[in-house]
């Protein structure tokens, strides 16, 4: 059995994140998938008192917070080091990045889908106003460059893939970003990438 444990969900961009990296990494893992229900009882609160997903196992340590333990998963595997580099200035970019998904994106496009799929209690217009604000930002960082923080794809790619590929579940278009959406598909094209959600019907 895998030294690695992940208790997930499959709704979850935050959850995404983890399986996605672990995936391009090639890492074998164990799967548990947490209801919303189980995540309140104490057997998983034990694991995080927040109630919150993902949580990583590995051996006798537990971690929690996606972007967390994107940063621990890069120091201890094989190949790690390529997705989170040393370089003060890359490094720095990469901080950014992962704010941006703690920040912008999961209160633009990562709350526009908790209301529209789940019906979370947040406000929708806030939330469109977020968006509209991180898709130019972004739309105008990655004009003239391939990936978020780097010359190659980071951890940074990795955290923000999710809830800006299902925008559309919020009910947001990035028609009008060609930039991002030639993003998306270079994240999409790396060698171990797995799908978030259900490509958008034409």
């Amino acid at each position: 059995m895998s030294s690695f444990t992940l208790y997930s969900s499959p709704g979850s961009g935050h959850s995404h994140r983890v399986r996605l990296l672990l995936s391009l990494l090639g890492t074998d893992y164990q799967l548990i998938n947490v209801s919303a229900d189980a995540r309140k009882q104490e057997r998983f609160l034990a694991k995080n008192p927040l109630g919150q997903i993902p949580v990583l196992e590995h051996g006798d340590k537990v971690f929690s917070d996606s972007n967390a333990i994107l940063v621990y998963l890069c120091s201890v595997l094989k190949h790690g080091s390529d997705w989170l580099p040393s370089e003060p200035d890359i490094l720095a970019e990469v901080q950014l990045w992962l704010g941006k998904a703690a920040g912008e994106i999961r209160y633009g496009p990562g709350s526009a889908r908790l209301i529209k799929m789940f019906g979370a209690d947040e406000n929708y217009d806030f939330a469109c106003k977020v968006a509209s604000r991180l898709f130019s930002f972004m739309e105008d960082h990655l004009q003239n460059r391939m990936w978020l923080a780097s010359a190659s794809p980071t951890i940074a790619d990795v955290a923000c893939y999710a809830y800006l590929a299902a925008a559309h579940e919020g009910g947001l278009s990035l028609m009008n970003y060609p930039a991002i959406t030639a993003w998306l598909r270079r994240v999409e094209s790396l060698p171990g990438f797995i799908p978030f959600t259900e490509p958008e019907k034409a």
